[in-house]
């Protein structure tokens, strides 16, 4: 695999969406919730979220990318990791599992969970139009629902992306089987603030 995009393509007006900022949030959640010392994040981005853990909680950090400009820790694909065994209490891959072919999606899978100890986390994005609902009454508490219109639209390369959950082909319950072949599925959501990214929390088998 080659590097799909240059460090610049990380810019904060470029790259750095209200929603985006959202899904951050959500991975500090979910990450913090977990009974973890050590993470590995395998692309780290603008490194945002490994900039709060090291900073602010009391876990162990390192990343892994295939671009060394990024500087990580580790350098090297997600489909083969250069990382011994049960390294980390938790392997992280935000946004970045689309960005290899899905024919090697399991392989990717059983690597992450091959360097993980206990959890591995990741999010991809899921395309399709949302039905989103919110409800703020005084004195009651804000109600929220959010819903995924499924797509019969056929994916097309475009640098960067090679598949996405809810385009033909690449169905929700059909990636949902794969992931569940390698892992056990603790949760997994449609963050009302972003619908375009899927989070999967799990646990190794």
């Amino acid at each position: 695999m080659k590097t799909q995009v240059t460090k610049e393509h990380y810019s904060f007006q470029r790259y750095t969406s209200l929603q985006r900022w959202a899904s951050y949030w959500y991975q500090i959640k979910e990450i913090t919730a977990l009974d973890i010392e050590t993470v590995l994040e395998v692309g780290p981005g603008e490194k945002v979220f490994g900039n709060y853990l090291s900073n602010n909680c009391n876990l162990e950090y390192k990343s892994m990318d295939i671009a060394s400009d990024l500087n990580p820790d580790f350098i090297g694909n997600l489909n083969s990791i250069p990382i011994k065994d049960n390294s980390f209490d938790v392997v992280c891959a935000f946004q970045v599992l689309e960005h290899i072919p899905y024919d090697q999606f399991e392989v990717c899978l059983k690597e992450m969970s091959r360097v993980s100890k206990k959890y591995v986390m990741f999010s991809l994005p899921h395309y399709g139009s949302n039905i989103n609902f919110s409800l703020k009454l005084p004195f009651f508490r804000q109600m929220r629902f959010n819903f995924k219109i499924f797509s019969q639209m056929k994916h097309i390369w475009d640098g960067q992306h090679y598949w996405e959950i809810g385009k033909k082909n690449f169905e929700y319950q059909k990636v949902k089987k794969v992931i569940a072949e390698v892992l056990d599925i603790v949760h997994d959501f449609v963050p009302f603030e972003n619908n375009y990214h899927h989070f999967f929390v799990c646990k190794i088998k």
